[in-house]
């Protein structure tokens, strides 16, 4: 056994009540040939909160909570979790604290139960104690006609399950989950997503949860932040996100250029900076009015479009608005 792995059999101090769940500082990741991952990130992560960090591929999602697992150094900035800081007190982060990668890490010869029993040992467990987190971990997961068969005759989504399982055998305060569902199919997506709630609402621990599926966030987690280029562009709860863009917006079909549309809206202040383009489609909010006094007074600009629609701000247009890209499908 490593010098690391008995480490984290050793005793370590209960951190602070107030700092029992994670806080980012100025964090900051340039990477060889200054590559800037991270730029001035900071957030906090209350006790038993369940925290989405949501943005597109690249945003910096995966840097961040590799920062906040130990695997990858930060340049700059602090953090903390469990109120231990990543840096100076990595095995104090580790053995308080678990993570669910995107790529699986479970040995496919060995079975279920045996993953789970030697991830419970490592973690400081007992023998009796192990077994005792596994029986309860398998019954949480049903996963009893399965564990003791080799995971390498599992299906994706059994297999998926088995990892989270292994997260949580060693009752970890805080629980990493990086982007859980991705590359799965949406029956074994929407089970996982179940598994996921349940445990938010049974276990009491910190979540802090990767996605880039908007509904996925959405139905999982207390609050988001946004993250784009590295940056966090926005913090709170969906609803309060979603109320940025006030009680209801415009979805113009645009004949012709959008952007040069939208510019056209914004002079004539049918439009301001909370409004914008997706390829043919300009999304601006009504501004207090009602969306059809706003249709009408697009029309009467002469500002061309092919169809316009008014509805209520979805999280999806928050998204679209901080970020520029498309959501992911949340198939």
């Amino acid at each position: 056994m490593s010098v690391e792995l008995q480490v984290l059999h050793e005793e370590v101090p209960e951190p602070k009540t107030s700092e029992e769940g994670v806080r980012v500082e100025e964090l900051g990741k340039t990477y060889a040939g200054g590559v800037e991952a991270l730029r001035g990130v900071s957030f906090e992560v209350h006790p038993g909160e369940t925290f989405g960090l949501l943005g597109p591929n690249g945003a910096g999602k995966s840097t961040t909570i590799g920062i906040l697992t130990t695997t990858v150094k930060p340049t700059s900035g602090s953090a903390r979790v469990g109120g231990f800081d990543v840096a100076a007190e990595p095995l104090a982060v580790r053995r308080i604290s678990s993570v669910l990668f995107q790529e699986s890490v479970v040995d496919r010869p060995l079975s279920g139960r045996r993953n789970l029993e030697i991830h419970a040992r490592l973690w400081g467990a007992k023998r009796e104690e192990a077994r005792r987190s596994v029986a309860d971990t398998v019954d949480l997961f049903e996963l009893g006609s399965l564990i003791d068969r080799p995971v390498g005759t599992y299906s994706g989504g059994e297999r998926r399950r088995l990892e989270i399982a292994r997260a949580l055998v060693s009752r970890p305060r805080v629980l990493f989950l990086d982007e859980p569902t991705v590359g799965l199919d949406p029956r074994i997506r929407h089970e996982l997503l179940d598994v996921i709630a349940d445990i938010r609402e049974r276990a009491d621990m910190t979540i802090l949860l990767t996605s880039h599926y908007l509904e996925e966030a959405e139905r999982l987690a207390d609050r988001i932040a946004v993250m784009h280029g590295g940056e966090i562009v926005a913090v709170g709860t969906p609803g309060e996100l979603v109320a940025r863009l006030g009680e209801e917006v415009v979805e113009l079909r645009i004949h012709g250029d959008a952007t040069a549309a939208l510019a056209a809206m914004r002079v004539r202040a049918l439009a301001d900076g909370d409004a914008f383009v997706v390829g043919a489609t300009i999304v601006a909010p009504t501004l207090g009015r009602s969306s059809d006094r706003v249709i009408e007074e697009i029309r009467a600009a002469d500002i061309p479009f092919e169809a316009a629609v008014g509805r209520r701000p979805t999280l999806d247009d928050v998204y679209l608005r901080l970020t520029g890209g498309e959501p992911a499908e949340a198939a």
